[in-house]
């Protein structure tokens, strides 16, 4: 049964949430590693083929002095010779890495040394590192299969396991909505862990504990207080009958009754909460009996039946429309007129003339044509003692509580809201 609306934000899976930020944290960790292996490896091979050619042109040199030949790849002055080590500032062996690559020789290592003092040719040898950076590459290709197929693993077992942090934070959820609900027994128990869910959890069971330890509190001092009040208000009643006939008399009189309702509708409110009550249900005409609790009230209102012949209108409890109604409803006819009274009491009471009563099926709705129902009152709901805003007039605010219990009871649905043309709009829906 709703009988007032809360917003609902709209709301991302935490479960999606965390499985994606899980596969972007692995796909950041494996482009760093993929990037520093990368980076070490081809420093290496280069180190090498560096230590590999200024090792080599040592020995061509020392081949070159003592023989006047030149040894397996080695040359003088060779036209590939980049140019840094053409002209040598001394005879010291130098080395520099040429990123060319000339038909099957790729990115190479040079390193070249005068022969002699300067002018002479240089011996030069080069040590292509082709091989080598091929393999880098496999490498490069391999560890990206491996990180796909990696994160292809753990991107379930990441969806798992923030499926398992979603479905218990849910559990919490669900026990906080029952709650709001009015179900203060909700609890969520165990949540099959000990982190910082299962506090959350606890809190909220903590919190359900103290809210219903709260409440029941009231309710029995509601009650206490309709029960202590009904005797002396009986009597105050009685005594007032003794006075003598007058202006006095009268307004005595009427505030005595006005205390006297006061009191049984905390009575009922008390009954309601206690869940003392058990609807006594019978087959009725549901048109009839609207009309019936509207006359009863003794207010002007319209009422508008859809009968199988038609709608049909009344102006006023006195020519309230007797038709025949298609809609028969099983339901507690004194509990049914209970609420249709109390919402067309609200209408007049705080809003304004005209106040309409359409029968529509199985639904009810009372409007009026006032500023309607406050924000405050469509947010949380009616509260006892507390008749929304000062524009809705002047009351204790227990007509509708009592409205939304009795259809609770019923097990039908009240809905309030304000119409898009302005006027408070009250929906009863029984059940089937």
């Amino acid at each position: 049964m709703r009988g007032f609306r809360r917003p609902r934000p709209a709301r991302a899976s935490l479960r999606w949430k965390i499985a994606a930020l899980a596969a972007a944290t692995a796909c950041l960790v494996v482009a760093a590693v993929g990037v520093l292996v990368h980076l070490w490896t081809a420093r290496d091979i280069r180190s090498r083929a560096e230590a590999q050619a200024f090792n080599a042109v040592y020995s061509a040199m020392d081949v070159y002095r003592r023989t006047g030949t030149l040894a397996d790849g080695a040359g003088l002055d060779p036209a590939e010779l980049p140019a840094e080590l053409r002209h040598p500032a001394d005879d010291a062996r130098h080395t520099v890495y040429d990123g060319r690559v000339d038909g099957p020789l790729g990115p190479s290592v040079w390193a070249a040394q005068r022969t002699a003092g300067p002018g002479s040719p240089v011996l030069a040898v080069r040590v292509n590192t082709g091989p080598q950076l091929y393999g880098l590459h496999r490498l490069d290709l391999t560890m990206t299969v491996a990180s796909l197929v990696a994160l292809a693993a753990a991107t379930p077992l990441a969806v798992y396991g923030a499926g398992l942090v979603a479905r218990r934070l849910r559990q919490v959820s669900e026990t906080a909505v029952r709650i709001s609900a009015g179900d203060l027994d909700a609890r969520t128990g165990p949540t099959g862990g000990n982190d910082e869910v299962a506090d959350i959890a606890a809190t909220v069971d903590l919190m359900a504990d103290s809210l219903g330890r709260r409440l029941r509190t009231e309710r029995q001092f509601t009650a206490d207080v309709a029960h202590e009040l009904r005797t002396p208000v009986g009597g105050l009643l009685a005594t007032v009958d003794l006075l003598p006939p007058g202006e006095t008399e009268d307004l005595l009189r009427a505030r005595v009754r006005d205390l006297r309702a006061l009191v049984e509708d905390l009575l009922e409110i008390s009954r309601l909460d206690a869940g003392a009550e058990q609807p006594v249900r019978a087959r009725v005409p549901l048109g009839e009996v609207v009309a019936d609790a509207v006359a009863r009230t003794g207010l002007d209102a319209e009422v508008t039946v859809a009968a199988a012949h038609g709608p049909a209108a009344a102006h006023g409890p006195e020519d309230a429309h007797r038709s025949e109604d298609a809609t028969t409803v099983e339901t507690d006819p004194r509990r049914l007129e209970r609420i249709v009274s109390n919402l067309v009491v609200n209408a007049h009471r705080h809003g304004r003339a005209p106040v309409r009563v359409t029968v529509e099926g199985r639904t009810v709705v009372v409007r009026d044509h006032g500023l309607g129902f406050p924000a405050d009152l469509l947010l949380h709901g009616p509260r006892r003692f507390h008749s929304g805003a000062a524009e809705r007039g002047s009351g204790h605010g227990l007509g509708l509580t009592i409205a939304l219990g009795q259809a609770r009871l019923l097990g039908a649905e009240l809905h309030l809201d304000n119409a898009p043309d302005g006027g408070a709009v009250a929906t009863l829906r029984l059940p089937a």
